[in-house]
């Protein structure tokens, strides 16, 4: 049965050196409505690529000029973060799991079963598109504590850290009912409906 991308989904960058191997995922990846774009070589992609671009990358790991590996560590030295999956010969198990270390999200090996790379493209979109969202989603967050003043992030700080108001206003100097006003203008800052909420928010900002 034929799948219907989503338009949001993301693009598959194809890169390798054979023209036919790149017109065949090409081709596969249409016939399941999952878009891409295909590049002869490792340099043709950096010169191309926006590290905007919502996807994820198709990767021959032998490549003439440059490789897969020094790809992908020229991608990690940008800090451009694209969930790659390289393609590999049998002979190229050993560098696909140094590959894998070095971050990369898959390998397949040749020759390729049809749904196998379709799968793994699939679920590559998707990290993709998790990594993306919680990124926003930090962004955003960020954004907010940004606007608190510095009382309000020191009450946001000892409130994440499991102090109650009473605690809060005794440590620094303050009546409970202050505390109290700061903390309602803390969460209405934070777009908080709760405390668990403030603190799941303020902890994904330390994780990042």
């Amino acid at each position: 049965m034929k799948q219907t991308q989503d338009a949001d989904a993301g693009i598959v960058f194809i890169v390798d050196d054979e023209e036919a191997v790149r017109d065949s995922i090409a081709l596969l990846l249409r016939s399941v409505g999952i878009r891409s774009r295909t590049f002869s070589d490792a340099r043709t992609f950096l010169a191309e690529y926006q590290p905007d671009e919502q996807g994820c990358l198709v990767l021959d790991i032998r490549m003439p000029w440059m490789g897969g590996l020094e790809l992908q560590n020229e991608l990690n030295r940008r800090g451009w973060a694209v969930p790659i999956i390289f393609i590999t010969g049998h002979g190229d198990v050993p560098m696909a799991v140094e590959a894998m270390r070095a971050g990369a999200v898959d390998f397949v090996q040749k020759p390729f079963k049809d749904d196998e790379l379709i799968r793994r493209v699939q679920k590559a979109l998707q990290q993709d598109a998790r990594l993306r969202e919680d990124l926003r989603s930090r962004v955003q967050i960020q954004g907010r504590y940004d606007s608190l003043t510095p009382r309000e992030r020191e009450i946001a700080d000892r409130l994440v850290a499991g102090e109650a108001n009473k605690a809060v206003a005794i440590n620094i100097g303050l009546s409970e009912r202050t505390v109290e006003l700061h903390r309602a203008r803390i969460m209405q800052k934070m777009g908080a409906r709760g405390l668990a909420q403030l603190v799941q928010m303020l902890l994904q900002l330390k994780d990042s």
